[in-house]
């Protein structure tokens, strides 16, 4: 019954404004009696901020900023200062950036940890939790309101112990006082508030409250009042509904293979997931339902995977179609910074033209992965250049000296023009005068004259009175402002003024240079600093694939620096543990905290595809070495040996109350999807049947969930693909930086090949691949020339020297004149 009251809440998505519900969990926590007395349950439910989830699914908590209501930022702190501060508490002491946002406001805020624990059992208090990250618009908005008040704060912090959690830091606790709130309440978001027993129970939860009452709407001062009431004369009531709804949830979340159980038909799975994408596809503009968008790459990998192996029926055709055409509108619309490169969380509107303007690394990293694969399967430079622009903008602002990826940029950011108040996309946004300012001169040649200041609006659709429609501002913070949107093709602008396409590109080049320079001397955004594990993994199998597909040393060599980054930052080779995230220090220099994060399972996943993925851009066997040692960890740490998969995070952690295995792919592909395909991959370069088996135990756990709702797992699915068509086994016999033995990579990485592992085999029989896979001994050059060998089924294609004729093979999928595969 929970999960089908998730999936039912997902249809309730409005676009009214943020999240503020509050709910007693089950409705026997009170008798009809108590409702006089201030019954919680009677809080009005205000619809919910959109979601990047399917329709069809339980929504996934975010905190959005509603498409139709854009309230003014607040301005956080950003981090240590030497300005004296009326109010300072336990958060000055840590390094997350959205802790330090509240290490002055008048609260006794304690991080998650032990002491805050204790001291709520020693003084018999209930714990206000609350949730957030530090690029969250709502979580500004309610420090301002409310945990900058003195008086809420004073409430507080004698009535509750105060926790601040960063869920980006502990993303497991997170999802389990998420889960509560969505399955109690129907809707979810971030700020999550949540009101929890000593025991750590949770027993009332919502999201964002304004401070005081307002339109019917309880405020946080009115919340907080009632709790406190009621834990003073309703606890056992409350206690005993907070313990139902665990114990509840622990059977409704649990996820396991049956004996004797196999995993769902591949194909029919595959299909299933098309047809349900396909429904939701939206043909005008691309994308998978109307506004907001989510770019979804999870989704687009699938589409583009699903043709590899449909491509000569209609469906195949279409899901090339439906993938390519979003990426393209995309790259096209305003969620692309055209000036300053990268892309924006997701679009307000159908076209992709207002973005929420928050930038996360995890974004990047998978929709640089996309348009690369675009460029692999359509062959259309135009999508190899999106790529290597997002690539451009995280080295350059998302990048530490170290080697690590920081996670976000925030939305908001005070305007050129100055004032206390941030403002969404003030650093990003801008006025036709001053586009005519900045580009004032006359381009020779052009019909009526034209300055590039006309070129330029006209390409990107700037207008006099601003581009941005009223009901995408209704609190006027971009009125007169301009979104950047290419309206219309080159050709198309280069014939509206009478001059060359190659002008054309060379003008708006310069144009874009130019409007950069400006941005460069706006108030930047706030910048989150923290340098995640996992994200970490996602970003360097970005830069690990876009350079070996390009042949681009410079990426690759930085997809290098990343996994050096890694193990020297976040691997404890002493407890042989991933940890899951360290800090820029006040002189640049990388800081972990004390004690530091263990890492949770979509660190190992997300860091093993990372170097899986860079050893086939590099074929340098370290990184295969240290997949190996991380999957070897992983298993220990995570899977579940009873019902097949692997717990998200450490199953012994007796503070987390529920063990749980994600099972959608979202903003993120789950780590269990990612699993799936490591193993399998793992299982060739090693030889670990185990391996094998383990992938396919962890997809028949999800059985249930890939046979009905294959569209919540995209990236699992393709997975399930794999193991269906099984991979391909392609090995280069040769040296490896030799020109003969480039030049047949450089036909494999051209290509896109979902279902296949590289890897090289260079003469060394005490190589670490020739240990575990004696067979690649037995292959060698012929006449002394590079040599591939595509092998599949333990049978193994006659040796080939040409790269066209690699190519062909790889593309025909045959091997004809084949000879068995044995080991020598």
């Amino acid at each position: 019954m929970l999960r089908l009251a998730w999936r039912r809440s997902a249809s309730k998505h409005s676009r009214a404004g943020p999240t503020c519900v509050l709910t007693a969990a089950y409705s026997g926590a009170y008798s009809p009696q108590q409702k006089s007395q201030g019954d919680l349950r009677c809080f009005r439910q205000i619809p919910h901020p959109p979601s990047d989830r399917s329709p069809l699914l339980h929504p996934r908590a975010a905190c959005y900023l509603s498409p139709s209501v854009f309230m003014s930022m607040a301005s956080g702190s950003e981090g240590p200062s030497s300005t004296s501060h009326k109010h300072s508490n336990r958060l000055a002491k840590e390094r997350s950036p959205y802790l330090l946002q509240h290490a002055h406001n008048p609260v006794d805020w304690y991080p998650w940890g032990k002491d805050a624990f204790d001291k709520a059992k020693n003084e018999d208090k209930p714990i206000f939790l609350s949730v957030g990250y530090s690029t969250c618009h709502w979580c500004h908005v309610m420090e301002r309101e409310s945990f900058e008040d003195e008086e809420i704060g004073k409430i507080l912090s004698e009535n509750f112990i105060c926790i601040k959690l960063d869920r980006e830091e502990r993303p497991d606790v997170d999802k389990v006082y998420m889960t509560f709130v969505q399955a109690t309440s129907g809707g979810g978001g971030w700020p999550m508030s949540v009101w929890l027993t000593p025991e750590l129970r949770p027993f009332i939860g919502g999201t964002y409250f304004p401070p005081r009452d307002r339109g019917g709407r309880p405020g946080f001062k009115t919340v907080l009042t009632r709790i406190i009431d009621q834990w003073q004369n309703n606890r056992p009531a409350l206690e005993s509904s907070g313990e139902r709804i665990i114990e509840a949830l622990k059977k409704g979340t649990t996820i396991t293979a049956n004996a004797g159980q196999s995993p769902p038909l591949a194909p029919d799975v595959a299909n299933r997931c098309f047809q349900q994408l396909a429904h939701s596809y939206e043909e005008e503009y691309g994308g998978f339902r109307d506004a907001p968008k989510f770019p979804s790459p999870v989704n687009l990998m699938f589409l583009m995977s699903y043709w590899t192996v449909n491509r000569s029926t209609s469906e195949g055709v279409e899901a090339l179609q439906m993938a390519l055409h979003t990426l393209r509108m995309m790259a096209l619309g305003g969620i692309h910074d055209h000036i300053a490169q990268g892309f924006h969380r997701y679009s307000t509107d159908s076209s992709w033209h207002v973005p929420h303007f928050e930038k996360m690394l995890y974004d990047q990293a998978q929709l640089a992965v996309a348009y690369i694969t675009a460029s692999q399967v359509s062959g259309e430079q135009f999508f190899a250049e999106v790529a290597k622009d997002v690539l451009l903008y995280v080295s350059r602002d998302l990048s530490d000296k170290s080697g690590g990826f920081y996670s976000a940029e925030d939305a908001d950011s005070v305007p050129a023009s100055g004032g206390p108040e941030k403002r969404e996309g003030a650093f990003c946004v801008w006025t036709a005068s001053e586009v005519r300012e900045l580009l004032p001169d006359v381009v020779e040649g052009t019909a009526g004259n034209a300055t590039l200041a006309d070129i330029f609006m006209h390409h990107y659709g700037v207008k006099e009175q601003g581009n941005v429609a009223p009901e995408q501002d209704p609190h006027g913070e971009l009125q007169g402002q301009n979104v950047l949107i290419v309206r219309y093709s080159v050709e198309l602008t280069a014939a509206r003024f009478g001059i060359t396409v190659e002008k054309v590109n060379e003008l708006l080049a310069s144009a874009r240079a130019k409007m950069a320079v400006v941005r460069k001397s706006r108030p930047r955004p706030h910048l989150d600093t923290k340098m995640l594990a996992s994200w970490n993994g996602l970003m360097l199998s970005a830069y690990a694939r876009v350079g070996a597909v390009l042949g681009d040393k410079d990426l690759v060599e930085r997809a290098v620096k990343a996994g050096g980054f890694l193990k020297e930052h976040l691997w404890d080779a002493k407890q042989q543990t991933i940890l899951r995230s360290c800090y820029r220090g006040d002189q640049m220099e990388v800081q972990q905290i004390s004690p530091s994060i263990s890492g949770f399972l979509d660190d190992y996943a997300f860091i093993i595809c990372g170097l899986l993925d860079l050893y086939e851009a590099t074929l340098q066997t370290e990184w295969l070495q240290w997949a190996e040692e991380l999957q070897l960890r992983q298993d220990v740490l995570f899977w579940d040996d009873q019902g097949g998969g692997y717990f998200c995070s450490d199953p012994t952690d007796s503070t987390v109350l529920l063990q749980l295995k994600e099972d959608q792919d979202g903003a993120e592909p789950s780590a269990n999807s990612v699993s799936a395909f490591n193993l399998l991959r793992l299982s060739h370069y090693t030889g670990r049947q185990e391996w094998l088996q383990k992938s396919q135990q962890l997809l028949t756990a999800f059985s249930d969930r890939l046979t009905t709702v294959p569209i919540a797992l995209p990236e699992m699915v393709r997975a399930l693909m794999a193991q269906h068509y099984t991979l391909k086994q392609i090995v280069i016999c040769g040296q490896r930086d030799a020109p003969d033995t480039t030049s047949l990579l450089a036909a494999v990485k051209s290509l896109f090949l979902p279902y296949k592992v590289l890897m090289l085999a260079d003469g060394d029989t005490e190589s670490f691949l020739c240990q575990r896979l004696p067979v690649l001994s037995s292959m060698s050059q012929l006449r002394g020339v590079a040599t591939a060998y595509v092998c599949q089924d333990f049978t193994c294609s006659l040796p080939v020297t040409d790269p066209q004729e690699l190519r062909r093979l790889l593309l025909d999928g045959t091997t004809e004149h084949a000879d068995r595969m044995t080991a020598e």
